[in-house]
């Protein structure tokens, strides 16, 4: 029997946090892995403010606690004094990824110039991959066309779920030696 896995999907606002706005970076996400995964999957959202601590925090949480394969997060990336997404990051995790962050970015330029503000990065925390996103639920769905193929295969590398995808959707890629499990 299979279990679901559990992907994390945080959105950091201050405004969203306080019921001020609307959050539509946390709903975006979820809609593109429900149209993406053909694994059986969970959401696990969670909404906060962006206080470095609090970030940190859920993030450990929703990896240590809650066993989450992938966190996705949205918001917290630019170059406001509040924005602490990367930073909160980075602190939390074992092993950094910068190809992420810089594919991101370089899609992201394509569409907008104000792109090389962002500070998307990812990284590991014990089994989970974290994901930074930037919070316009456009540039969502840019960013995870460009890294999505790489990161059932990372979560496969880090001792995660198999996930798979709808390859008309998103084709994920893994080297041939990599078999799913039987």
């Amino acid at each position: 029997m299979h279990r679901s896995a559990r992907i994390g999907i945080l959105t950091v606002s201050d405004r969203a946090s306080r019921g001020e706005y609307r959050d539509e970076g946390g709903p975006a996400i979820e809609a593109w892995l429900d149209a993406a995964l053909t694994t059986p999957w969970v959401a696990l959202r969670r909404v906060i403010p962006d206080e470095l601590h609090e970030v940190e925090t859920t993030l450990a949480t929703l990896a240590d606690t809650e066993g989450c394969c992938l966190i996705v997060t949205t918001g917290g990336t630019g170059p406001a004094p509040r924005d602490v997404t990367p930073e909160a990051t980075e602190a939390v995790c074992d092993k950094l990824l910068p190809g992420f962050g810089e594919q991101m970015r370089a899609v992201s330029l394509r569409h907008v110039p104000t792109a090389i503000l962002s500070r998307q990065t990812a990284g590991i925390r014990g089994g989970a991959l974290i994901v930074n996103l930037p919070g316009k639920p456009s540039a969502i769905a840019e960013c995870l066309d460009a890294v999505f193929p790489a990161i059932p295969y990372c979560v496969d590398l880090i001792g995660g779920p198999y996930l798979e995808t709808d390859p008309v959707r998103v084709p994920s890629f893994r080297p041939a030696h990599a078999r799913p499990p039987d």
